[in-house]
């Protein structure tokens, strides 16, 4: 009878921990906590660095670029995207989600204007939905703030597009197939994943280069974020494309809650352990955060998932998203090096007020810098997040931003 119950015990935290879809709030929080745990290990996370660095092989391969770019085992920005897959791929495996899923013609279509729109915005508002909104923000970067205001157009606009082109267009839609494997293949797929990313953070352990010894804390603390995003599907997308759409404001409040946790532990390792040293800084506090904003939030609306829920979906089978891929890093790759060789961001020489010269894209804003200092700068995170959670809890209730069709 012990036995029996020792047994059935095992199945439930497996049910909990690897079956169950996870309440959004936990993941907004779990979310927050391993950022600031990367953070402190060696440095912020995001989406856009690994696609760009899988796009600048492929460039390099191609003989476009003549310099080869850092290898996609040593980028940390190619680990962090190599080790979230394979986290959404293990939660897939062992949830029974994973498949390979091939969407209709028309979304196919759709996968390539959509990756390229993502990786134009990118470009310009200085990261994804990551980089450049929930990181910046978390890091205290006020160029977030213009990322965020720039998601809420881009999604409202891509909302229209989609009702349009419900009205107009009846080509591609179908087409669509799922290929479901074997439930005994796909724990062992998700085990032989474990072993991958647990192999992979011993060598990275054992060398004796600094640089390369931390992406064995990158890989994993990435595959715990992978795994914690695909448990819950959370992506950061929904916050600003539900609301308008269905009125569910619950990923909003989720994303709200978890930059301000974010926030919180990223002022703590500031002021402290990297006083001397500003992470995380872009020059697009101006147009370039803004119009990025717009562009990117309109392109993840269409392609169905922002950076990294771009990045969950790839690692549970969704083909529509591997299309995704390829065009978000090449022109993302593309503009950057455009935006590099001409100096759009401007330099990051620091003033007595924090603010550098600005460059074409904005200004370098680090607000604990500025006459808000830490305190006030944590305020006015907390005030923007608080405002956006009872504009949308409201909206849920009223109705009132919902875009009609």
């Amino acid at each position: 009878m012990s036995e029996n119950l020792f047994a059935d015990k095992v199945k439930g935290l497996y049910q909990k921990l690897c079956k169950t879809n996870w309440d959004a709030n936990t993941c907004g929080i779990l979310v927050a906590v391993f950022s600031i745990l990367i953070f402190a290990w060696s440095r912020p996370w995001g989406a856009v660095g690994a696609v760009r660095n899988w796009a600048d092989q492929i460039l390099y391969l191609a003989g476009i670029w003549k310099e080869a770019p850092k290898g996609i085992l040593h980028s940390s920005g190619s680990v962090i995207g190599i080790g979230f897959v394979a986290g959404a791929f293990i939660s897939a495996c062992f949830g029974g989600d994973f498949a390979f899923r091939i969407p209709p013609r028309i979304e196919m279509i759709k996968a390539v204007f959509a990756g390229t729109f993502m990786g134009i915005g990118a470009a310009l508002a200085g990261g994804c939905n990551v980089g450049g909104f929930y990181n910046s923000v978390g890091m205290l970067s006020a160029s977030g703030f213009c990322m965020m205001a720039g998601l809420v157009v881009g999604a409202v606009i891509a909302i229209k597009y989609l009702y349009w082109e419900m009205e107009h267009i009846s080509w591609g839609l179908g087409g669509a197939k799922t290929i479901e494997l074997p439930g005994t293949l796909r724990i062992l797929l998700g085990l032989a994943a474990v072993a991958a990313v647990i192999a992979g953070a011993y060598y990275y352990s054992g060398q004796d280069n600094d640089y390369v010894a931390k992406l064995s804390g990158i890989i994993v603390i990435s595959a715990a974020l992978g795994y914690t995003m695909q448990r819950g599907r959370w992506c950061m997308i929904q916050g600003f494309r539900e609301p308008h759409m269905t009125g569910d404001c619950t990923m909003a409040k989720s994303v709200a809650l978890s930059v301000c946790i974010l926030a919180m532990g990223a002022a703590v390792l500031k002021y402290t352990a990297l006083r001397d040293t500003v992470y995380y800084v872009r020059g697009t506090f101006g147009w370039g955060g803004l119009v990025g904003g717009l562009i990117f939030g309109f392109g993840a609306v269409l392609a169905g998932g922002c950076g990294t829920g771009t990045l969950w979906r790839v690692g549970e089978g969704q083909i529509k998203l591997w299309i995704v891929v390829p065009f978000f890093g090449l022109a993302n790759a593309i503009l950057v090096h455009f935006i590099n060789m001409n100096d759009w961001e401007g330099m990051e020489e620091w003033l007595d007020d924090g603010i550098t010269n600005a460059g074409v894209l904005g200004r370098f804003v680090y607000m604990p810098d500025t006459f808000l200092g830490y305190g006030g700068t944590l305020a006015l995170i907390f005030l923007v997040m608080a405002l956006w959670y009872v504009i949308v809890d409201w909206n849920e209730d009223s109705n009132k931003l919902i875009v009609p069709m």
